[in-house]
């Protein structure tokens, strides 16, 4: 049984939550969010702190008590502090550069990869000589900059046996042994 529902949440200086009509707005210094709520889920504000509560004890009440109050901690979270998400390419020749909101990946295709990444991403790359190149994504929606660092991802999975392919910092990869003679 999970017990997250029931933590307070504490809303930091500068963050303002505003709950209308089953939607969720929290603005801060670095954007705006909005989340739609179902469920009957209530929200009690008092003294800066946010308490989720539920109706009754049905098994969707309890999915849903968990599930709004961690979105709602991570919107309070991305609005005050931000998300950061790196991910590594790991392999011979693999690069990222970025221009602007242009993301430009070279893993081993015959082109490279261009990714138009939305304004409220910023993405920084680093590459260094003797290092794998990281691209760098800074956000203050924690579901978008996952979906994108997936998205990014996906164009080429890490492998188990050689461990080439793009993959978060800190991931680590199960590895296979090779054939045997």
């Amino acid at each position: 049984m999970s017990r997250i529902g029931f933590k307070p949440i504490t809303i930091p200086e500068g963050v303002t939550v505003d709950i209308k009509d089953n939607m969720i707005t929290v603005k801060g210094k670095l954007g705006e969010l909005k989340q739609e709520i179902k469920g009957g889920i209530e929200f009690d504000i008092k003294d800066g702190v946010i308490e989720v509560k539920r109706p009754s004890e049905s098994k969707q009440h309890k999915a849903f008590h968990g599930l709004y109050r961690s979105l709602l901690f991570n919107m309070i979270e991305g609005v005050s502090k931000g998300w950061t998400k790196e991910l590594e390419l790991v392999g011979v020749g693999y690069k990222a550069s970025s221009q602007g909101q242009l993301l430009d990946l070279s893993l081993g295709f015959s082109h490279n990869i261009l990714i138009e990444l939305p304004k409220e991403v910023k993405v920084e790359t680093v590459s260094e000589k003797g290092k794998n190149p990281i691209v760098k994504l800074t956000s203050y929606d924690k579901q978008l900059i996952g979906h994108i660092a997936a998205k990014i991802r996906s164009f080429r999975k890490p492998e188990p046996y050689k461990g080439k392919g793009v993959k978060y910092v800190g991931e680590q990869i199960r590895r296979k042994a090779g054939k045997t003679a």
